[in-house]
């Protein structure tokens, strides 16, 4: 079965009459949210709050395990002071309920789970200073040495051996690689992944381990107003955990870095700011900063492969799934001209003078 076919499409009717029958709530006000492969749903309840119903697809809601340490890791971080959400039980107690709904593919099985509402933007819609790079590297540090602390007896599920968005895992887009569109791009993106064999995976048993996030992204951070932080705005949300595995704590910096650069007007100015939020907290190896260029050009090369092969799946989606992978050329093939040796010293330094400044 494709993802389409997988994802989940309720009315909102369907939604509400959800809500009812699991949480004993009644919805007065609900409006869909965006996303590609499951459905979210932002509801008011006419006892008080607001929540997001998240009804997952059918392909991942098979994976029952990964999805109860989501929820788990999402309670725990809570508990520990970082923003995330927590899952309202069901009237019957647990967290999250396997339902059979027809959604015009015939009946099939939806992991569903009602979340708690954050406040705030995403920080997609703020211009980001450097303090601002530097309170989400700092956060991405803390999420990453709380996750690191947990404890479950499934813990084994996350990790994730054939997950294609684990970084480690960057060999794995090997198949999809014909789907690039211009053989520069194709020559460019086998290179980094040979380079990623043989100086990054070579060195892994010199990089901390933990549990990552793995998602950080411009989209899966909410920001709001705050005048007692020099951005004017703190962080108010973490979201979407449906990409965490067992990794490295550098894994999570890297990817943080190059999610922060899709959408920046300067670039090559995110990693200086974020490296010394995120040193504030967990300080790098010598080891872990000399694989940290590779390691962000590696995920830059996940979400151009992976975003060109959904085009040849939903070429219907094709401005869409491609919005972000323009950009994220772009920054690759900057990052690529310029040699380690030069973005990893500005990182540095940067990082050196913002903590100066501080």
């Amino acid at each position: 079965m494709s993802m389409k076919e997988a994802k989940p499409r309720l009315s909102e009717a369907q939604a509400s009459q959800l809500i009812g029958r699991l949480f004993g709530l009644t919805v007065t006000k609900s409006r869909p949210l965006p996303s590609y492969d499951d459905q979210n749903f932002h509801v008011v309840v006419s006892e008080g709050g607001e929540y997001i119903l998240k009804i997952m697809n059918s392909v991942l809601s098979e994976d029952l395990d990964v999805l109860e340490l989501q929820t788990y890791a999402m309670s725990f971080l809570h508990q520990h002071g970082l923003p995330a959400q927590t899952a309202l039980p069901c009237l019957t107690g647990p967290l999250m309920s396997l339902e059979n709904i027809d959604c015009g593919h015939g009946s099939q099985k939806y992991l569903v789970r009602l979340l708690t509402y954050l406040p705030g933007t995403t920080i997609a819609k703020i211009p980001c200073s450097p303090h601002m790079l530097f309170q989400v590297g700092r956060t991405a540090a803390t999420m990453d040495t709380i996750l690191q602390k947990m404890e479950h007896p499934k813990l084994e599920a996350l990790q994730r051996g054939n997950f294609l968005w684990k970084l480690s895992n960057v060999h794995m887009l090997e198949p999809y690689l014909p789907a690039l569109e211009g053989e520069d791009d194709k020559r460019i993106v086998k290179d980094i992944l040979k380079m990623f064999q043989t100086q990054v995976l070579v060195n892994v048993s010199s990089f901390r381990k933990c549990i990552n996030h793995g998602d950080f992204n411009d989209l899966n951070i909410l920001v709001e107003p705050d005048t007692q932080y020099p951005s004017g705005h703190k962080i108010s949300g973490i979201l979407d955990f449906g990409d965490m595995s067992s990794g490295y704590y550098v894994f999570e910096l890297a990817i943080t870095i190059m999610y922060m650069m899709i959408e920046s007007e300067s670039p090559l100015e995110v990693g200086g700011p974020m490296l010394a939020g995120w040193e504030s907290v967990f300080p790098l190896n010598e080891a872990e900063r000399d694989a940290l260029y590779l390691l962000v050009l590696a995920r830059f090369c996940q979400s151009l492969v992976m975003a060109q092969h959904s085009v040849t799946l939903y070429p219907e989606d094709r401005e869409y799934l491609l919005i972000t992978t323009r950009k994220g050329k772009h920054h690759l093939l900057r990052l690529w001209k310029m040699g380690k040796e030069a973005v990893l010293t500005k990182w540095v330094e940067d990082a050196r003078a913002y903590s100066g400044r501080k």
